[in-house]
């Protein structure tokens, strides 16, 4: 475990005399099922010699690994949230990311999960025992350690067989656009939503139901940082919503009987404060997305569905990965362009 930022640069700096072009493996451990505020607990790292656990709750700088990943090459698997824990931590991602995941995807293997990859390339299943471990718990037991440098031991000789299969198959091109592609929405996701409280299936609901739910989430959320645990142990999303749509219809609920007294009077405060409320401050519903259908918009849609399903058996790979369907019904609604919404290979799939 490195836990100072003089041990973190000095190993850096001996992992770079030993490769000039700096190419590692990365993987992250939070604690969002453990705590109100998300926060990068634990980081993974591997060179082509060694794997190294760098502890962030007890360094004090990690300016270090920032400038390594900034010129360096770094393979991750399912790459997108840990990338996006290191634009929180370090104001961007690394400068080049490949993701196994991707990888595997174009050619065609269908479970791709680290674990099911591992299996599949070595022959090793590996252990989920500490999946929803406690990564904010120091020090942390030998069987999390085991798991954590599994999560990148294996990363950077798969992504060699990947590679070697993806060019074999003409096909590294398309991992290349693919992976910048997703490092790009990355770096472009905006991580402060002023409406987060719209949980999915609010769309069903009226203004004043829409303003019971806000009120709720709003209380939640104020629960959870007060007991610094996340907000799902107070109240799942799917109960904010059920509780909305009995109190859009004016029906009763009732909240919990293990809430203590003090969170209950907290919780019927709010609802109170919801039902004071002028019409004119109820939230607005959001806009519809739902387009409408006719025979013509749906004979467009099931041709290029055809030709997706078809280029896709071809290739031996899910057709999701050349289009989605939500993307092919806004070209055929003239909502977007072919090239705002698809990559390269997938036009040339499309024959777009």
């Amino acid at each position: 475990m490195i836990a100072t930022t003089e041990r973190l640069g000095s190993y850096l700096q001996a992992s770079r005399q030993a490769a000039p072009n700096p190419i590692c493996a990365i993987d992250t451990e939070a604690d969002s099922l453990h705590r109100y505020r998300e926060s990068l607990c634990l980081i993974q790292f591997a060179d082509r010699n060694h794997a190294v656990l760098i502890d962030p709750l007890a360094i004090d700088d990690l300016s270090p690994l920032g400038e390594y990943l900034s010129i360096a090459t770094v393979w991750m698997h399912g790459a997108d949230y840990d990338m996006t824990m290191l634009k929180r931590q370090f104001g961007n991602p690394p400068a080049v990311v490949y993701d196994t995941q991707i990888g595997a995807r174009l050619l065609g293997v269908r479970r791709f999960g680290l674990g099911d990859l591992v299996s599949h390339y070595f022959g090793v299943d590996l252990s989920k025992s500490s999946q929803k471990a406690d990564w904010g718990k120091r020090p942390l037991s030998p069987l999390m350690i085991e798991y954590a440098l599994n999560d990148v031991h294996y990363l950077l000789e798969m992504g060699d067989k990947i590679v070697a299969a993806l060019q074999e198959n003409g096909r590294y091109p398309w991992f290349l656009e693919s992976c910048l592609a997703a490092r790009q929405r990355v770096l472009a996701r905006d991580d402060t939503k002023e409406e987060n409280w719209r949980v999915q299936g609010s769309g069903k609901l009226a203004p004043y139901g829409l303003a019971c739910l806000r009120a709720l989430w709003l209380w939640r959320d104020g629960e959870a940082k007060t007991w610094d645990r996340p907000s799902f142990m107070v109240a799942p999303n799917r109960q904010l919503l059920e509780w909305s749509i009995a109190l859009d219809a004016r029906k009763s609920i009732t909240p919990p009987s293990h809430y203590r007294p003090d969170r209950l009077k907290r919780f019927h405060a709010a609802l109170a404060k919801a039902e004071q409320l002028n019409e004119s401050e109820w939230p607005e519903r959001a806009p519809s997305t739902r387009r409408k259908r006719d025979r013509e918009f749906d004979q467009k849609i099931d041709a290029l569905i055809s030709t997706r399903e078809q280029v896709a058996t071809q290739l031996d790979i899910e057709g999701s990965l050349i289009a989605s369907r939500a993307a092919l019904e806004s070209l055929v609604e003239g909502d977007a362009q072919p090239a705002d919404l698809l990559l390269n290979w997938q036009r040339e799939c499309l024959g777009l």
